[in-house]
């Protein structure tokens, strides 16, 4: 099963119970929403918000963005919300709580049984949220999974099973473990070494979101319209990466070599396809 990779940023949190932020949603300049039907959603509120599903998904389709769904990870839920987003043709889904590739046999057999009902095939690609320290120690088995497309890290609930603060020295290695695991198996890492909670330090959030950047994830979770400003910006290349990267190319194609130079720093075939990444997601939208 080979299933496209999203080039995303920022994923912002939009509760699946109000109209109102769904509506305003396309203006917040996120890559992607998550329309949540977990944490966010009282349990009195879930029913009406997988009602909302169907028209939610096509109305942020139709603004031109790419919608996710966050569905619960406890069984009877489960079955309930992947019914509403077969409804509604999604086509990423995020399960959070993942600690074991064991545990997407359940996921399976509950997509299984919704798929197996008239109409056409539901066949969604997986988001797995990484929410402890037994996930994050299975990351690479669960990124080897064929249906899932992306790891991300839960920070609030990692800090909370570790009894400690959500913070670079807690976190940036659970990111580090993401990255190299999503990068392992071809697929995309999220995450940020910081509290998503706290998001009135503008400075500090972009300054976790590069760190995040420098392990290798490719973006972060966002849970309020102010850090996905911040997210967009650490993830995109800066000016001086696009000079180098310009430069780099140049140096190489002047060359016509295995091997170039620019100034004193020798470019081979790894640093040449590093500067030509660079330049592709700099030219993005």
């Amino acid at each position: 099963m080979s299933r496209p990779v999203a080039d995303w940023r920022s994923l912002l949190f939009v509760p699946g119970n109000q109209p109102r932020l769904i509506e305003g949603a396309h203006k917040r300049g996120a890559d992607a929403l998550i329309l949540d039907l977990e944490d966010a959603v009282p349990v009195p509120h879930k029913p009406a918000a997988r009602a909302g599903l169907v028209e939610a998904v096509r109305l942020l389709e139709q603004q031109g963005l790419d919608v996710v769904v966050r569905v619960n990870a406890d069984s009877p839920s489960l079955l309930e919300d992947l019914q509403a987003c077969r409804a509604a043709a999604v086509s990423t889904v995020m399960l959070p709580k993942v600690a074991a590739p064991e545990q997407l046999a359940a996921f399976e057999a509950h997509l299984a049984s919704v798929t197996d009902a008239s109409g056409p095939v539901f066949d969604p690609a997986l988001i797995a949220l990484i929410e402890s320290p037994a996930g994050v120690f299975s990351a690479n088995a669960i990124a080897a999974l064929p249906r899932v497309t992306a790891l991300a890290l839960g920070s609030e609930d990692l800090a909370l099973a570790m009894g400690v603060a959500p913070s670079a020295a807690s976190l940036t290695l659970p990111c580090q473990w993401l990255a190299l695991a999503a990068a392992a198996h071809g697929k995309r890492g999220y995450g940020l070494p910081a509290s998503l909670a706290d998001f009135s330090d503008q400075a500090a959030l972009l300054g976790a979101a590069r760190t995040a950047r420098a392990t290798g994830l490719h973006g972060a979770l966002c849970i309020h319209p102010a850090q996905v400003v911040m997210v967009n910006q650490a993830f995109a290349p800066s000016a001086a990466d696009m000079d180098w990267a310009r430069q780099v190319v140049e140096a190489w194609a002047e060359a016509r070599e295995g091997v170039a130079r620019l100034g004193e720093t020798m470019i081979d075939r790894p640093v040449i396809e590093r500067a030509r990444l660079l330049l592709q997601r700099g030219n993005r939208p």
